[in-house]
């Protein structure tokens, strides 16, 4: 694994973010933090703070001015600045345009002119549209359904062009429905795991939108840290200026999700067992289904994922009950 370099993290105070964060500074790099702390948070990088190989820098990738001094001296970026959220980019597809494009266009820039190494940067599974196929595989995708989705597709079609024009080693990472310790409950556009987590700890039903069928490939946030190092360290050349399912390779009904979380949490208090589900309507802009094929990151990275949904639960429904009570 990669050890004794300096790299940058944008949106390094993030849920994702913070995690790579901490994990670069076990490894013995230098880690650069750039983040504007409109969803990332001071207290997800607390620990680091002591740190003399840890420097943060507060501001914002819409400006190339703080983009290239953050990339000052950097030889490997990560990039997971992004205003994520579906529902928030049909509602203010300006900003998600923004930061999710004009932002990535700064950073891959001021990457480019600094001569990084390496670019790796989170795309999305939302990339794969209206496609009906199943599982996703990299080179199929269809028409996007959302401003998101737009944005995150956008990101790979510059990563590519800076790739081929500028000679710069890129490699995007599709995550699918990521989730962990760290992740936001609050808000209106919190993801659906630590949404569901709160409910449940108050005793409240949790709302699933849809009949509860809808399926996602929900990934353990270490197996996603897995999948950046794995790019990060990356020898051979077959294996980059590509783009990367990061998932476990399972699929999950939302009705299967809550019942493993009322489970797990039930052992914590053993009414949540007994809380009936509520279904709502259906979200715009949502896939029916998702589920990934890893087998091109099994082939060029070695990524074989350590944890399993009913695994990255139990981990996360730990760190949940002590946090949100």
């Amino acid at each position: 694994m990669i050890s004794g370099k300096k790299i940058l993290v944008t949106g390094g105070a993030g849920f994702i973010g913070s995690h790579l964060c901490g994990k670069l500074l076990d490894l013995g790099n230098t880690v650069v933090c750039l983040d504007n702390f409109s969803t990332g948070k001071w207290e997800n990088i607390q620990a680091f703070l002591s740190s003399p190989d840890f420097i943060v820098i507060e501001g914002d990738i819409r400006s190339l001015n703080v983009c290239r001094k953050a990339v000052e001296g950097i030889g490997y970026v990560l990039h997971e600045a992004a205003l994520g959220s579906v529902p928030r980019s049909i509602k203010d597809p300006i900003t998600t345009n923004e930061v999710n494009i004009s932002g990535f266009l700064n950073v891959l820039l001021a990457s480019r002119d600094a001569k990084v190494k390496r670019f790796i940067y989170a795309a999305s599974s939302s990339t794969y549209g209206d496609s009906t196929l199943l599982p996703k595989v990299e080179d199929l995708i269809g028409k996007p359904l959302s401003p998101y989705a737009v944005t995150k597709y956008v990101n790979e079609l510059y990563a590519g062009i800076f790739s081929k024009t500028y000679g710069m080693e890129c490699i995007g990472l599709r995550y699918f429905n990521v989730f962990g310790q760290r992740q936001n409950p609050d808000g209106a556009y919190a993801a659906v795991i630590p949404l569901f987590v709160k409910k449940l700890i108050k005793r409240e039903p949790p709302i699933i939108n849809g009949g509860g069928e809808y399926s996602r490939d929900f990934t353990y946030i270490k197996n996603v840290v897995q999948m950046n190092l794995l790019a990060l360290s990356v020898q051979n050349k077959d294996a980059l200026n590509t783009v990367y399912n990061t998932a476990f390779g399972e699929r999950t009904t939302l009705t299967q999700l809550v019942n493993y979380l009322k489970e797990y949490l039930g052992g914590y208090d053993p009414e949540i067992k007994n809380i009936e589900i509520v279904y709502g309507p259906n979200r715009a802009g949502d896939i029916p289904h998702s589920l990934a094929s890893i087998e091109k990151a099994r082939k060029l990275l070695g990524y074989n994922p350590e944890y399993s949904i009913k695994e990255g639960l139990r981990e996360a429904v730990e760190w949940y009950w002590n946090n949100l009570k």
